[in-house]
C-alpha cells in the first residue's frame, strides 16, 4: 500500500503531537516529511505531500483544501513564539521584516499593523536568516524556535496572538491539520487518536528537547493551545474574511 505522505514542521510547538504520531500504529501507513511551515503549505499545494500541519492561510488560496482533526497550532491570547520584535516602540517603527518561514503569521502581522495598530511602515519580505537586521526602525515578524530566542535580545515584543486576542475576542489559530485530498476515514480517525495521545506527554516531550531560552513545560501548557474548537473556528473564518477570501470551517 502507498504511504500518506505527511507534512511536519520541525518546531518545538509540533513536538507533541509529532510524539504521538510517531508512536502510534499509524505510522505503518505514513511517510513523514519535515520541513518548515510556508514549505509544508508549498507541498501541499504542489501535492507532494498529503496531508501536512500548515498555515491556514493556504486555505485563502485553496479553498478546497480542508481541515482534519481536532489539533491544531493555536492560542487564546500570547503564543510567545509568533511575535514582533524591534529596538523602539511600535509607534516609532518604519519597517518591518517578514518572516519567510511563515504565511499565516505574515498576513495576521499585515492585519494587526493596519487594524490594531493603525500602522503603514514598509513591508519587506525576507529569504534568508534576518534576525541581525532588526536595529533602530527597523523591525521583524519572528516565528517559531527563533522567535523564543528573540525574546532575550529584543527590548520590545508584540505578541500576535495576544494582540489578535484584544483585536478580536478571539482565540487564533495559526497551522491546523490540512489535507488536499479525500483521506479513508480509519485513517484520519487513527491520525486525530495519535494527536490525542501525544498531548498525554507533555512533560516528556519537554524532557526531550532541552532548550534554555524558554520553559517547554510552560509553552506547551500556558501558551500553545493545540485543541481545535467552535472558537477557533470561528477566528480563522474572520481571519480569512479579512484576507479577502471567505471560507466556511464545517
Amino acid at each position: 500500500m502507498e504511504k500518506i505522505k505527511v507534512g511536519i514542521v520541525n518546531y518545538l510547538n509540533a513536538k507533541p503531537l509529532v510524539y504521538g504520531i510517531e508512536r502510534a500504529a499509524i505510522m505503518d501507513r505514513i511517510e513523514l516529511v519535515q520541513e518548515y511551515p510556508a514549505a509544508v503549505a508549498r507541498m501541499l499545494a504542489e501535492g507532494s505531500i498529503d496531508i501536512g500541519l500548515a498555515p491556514v492561510a493556504l486555505l485563502h488560496r485553496m479553498p478546497h483544501f480542508r481541515l482534519v482533526t481536532d489539533y491544531c497550532i493555536g492560542c487564546n491570547g500570547p503564543i510567545a513564539s509568533v511575535c514582533l520584535f524591534s529596538e523602539v516602540p511600535i509607534e516609532e517603527v518604519t519597517e518591518v521584516l517578514l518572516d519567510y518561514q511563515s504565511r499565516t503569521s505574515v498576513a495576521l502581522a499585515k492585519i494587526l499593523l493596519r487594524e490594531y495598530w493603525q500602522l503603514q511602515p514598509v513591508l519587506t519580505d525576507t529569504r534568508d536568516d534576518f534576525r541581525a537586521r532588526i536595529k533602530g526602525n527597523t523591525a521583524a515578524v519572528l516565528i517559531g524556535d527563533r522567535a523564543l530566542q528573540q525574546r532575550h535580545i529584543s527590548p520590545y515584543i508584540y505578541d500576535l496572538g495576544e494582540a489578535w486576542k484584544a483585536h478580536t475576542g478571539l482565540p487564533f489559530m495559526f497551522a491546523g491539520w490540512i489535507s488536499n485530498k479525500e483521506l479513508p476515514a480509519d485513517f484520519i480517525a487513527a491520525f486525530n487518536e495519535a494527536n490525542r495521545d501525544g498531548l498525554n506527554y507533555i512533560d516528556t516531550v519537554a524532557g526531550m528537547y532541552p532548550f534554555p531560552h524558554f520553559d517547554l513545560q510552560q509553552y506547551y501548557t500556558k501558551y500553545v493551545d493545540y485543541i481545535v474548537d467552535a472558537e477557533k473556528k470561528k477566528a480563522v473564518e474572520l481571519f480569512l474574511q479579512k484576507i479577502n477570501n471567505k471560507v466556511v470551517i464545517k
